[in-house]
Order: C-alpha cells, then sequence, then structure tokens
C-alpha cells in the first residue's frame, strides 16, 4: 500500500514551506507498510532554536491554508513535532538529528522523492 494521494500533497506543502525557510535535509519515509498511525514521515533540520520554530510556523501556515491543521504539536529547544495523522513532520536541530537518527531507526522504510526538494536544488543550481 502507498500513502494517499492526500497525504502525499500535504507532503509535498509541507516540505516547500520547510524550504521556504531554509530548512535542510529533508528525508520523507514511507511508513504505510509497518501498520503504524502514521502513514508518512518527513524529517528536516535547522541550524538553531529559532529557525526550527520559523520552519514549524511555515509548516504550520501553509498546511492551514489547505484547510490541515495539527492534532499536536509538541516543541522542545531542538526539536518540534506537527502531528497530522497520515504525515508526521519532525523539525529537529541538526545535533539533535544525529543524535536520535530516525533515518536509521526507519532504514528499512522506503524513502519518497520530494519535487520540492529536486526543485530548490534546480533553483540553487542556477543562481
Amino acid at each position: 500500500m502507498a500513502p494517499r494521494n492526500s497525504t502525499l500533497s500535504h507532503l509535498e506543502s509541507a516540505a516547500e514551506a520547510a524550504l521556504d525557510k531554509l530548512g535542510k535535509d529533508l528525508v520523507a519515509i514511507d511508513l504505510t507498510e509497518q501498520m503504524v498511525l502514521s502513514e508518512v514521515f518527513l524529517l528536516v533540520s535547522g541550524a538553531n532554536e529559532r529557525q526550527i520554530e520559523a520552519i514549524g510556523d511555515e509548516v504550520e501556515l501553509k498546511l492551514a491554508r489547505l484547510g490541515e491543521k495539527p492534532l499536536r504539536r509538541e516543541k522542545s529547544a531542538h526539536w518540534i513535532l506537527l502531528d497530522y495523522e497520515d504525515l508526521v513532520v519532525h523539525i529537529q536541530t541538526e545535533e539533535i538529528r544525529q543524535y536520535y537518527m530516525l533515518e536509521k531507526l526507519w532504514n528499512d522504510c522506503p524513502r519518497i522523492e520530494l519535487k520540492a526538494v529536486k526543485e530548490d536544488e534546480k533553483k540553487r543550481a542556477s543562481n
């Protein structure tokens, strides 16, 4: 089973929002075969607390425009979790992301290629 189209659409919107606030190392993980509550995780790194806060706010704003609001928002100085049920966005400082290594925890799950990341890479290469 693959993630639903609506989940993938929200994933792309969240990725665009994160990139707009200079989020780095975006990774989308397909969890549909793992029988967990969410379909997709989006992992994003930020340089510091202010940046992860800005990324989180932008993701919430962009998804709110699509009629989505998180079921819950958890925040610490180094990590923000936005739970949209089928999509969970983890925004972490680079140090915390290296410490918890969620990519390795879910290493057996397929990755989802993000169009927003490809477009951002093209835009940066042309500048």
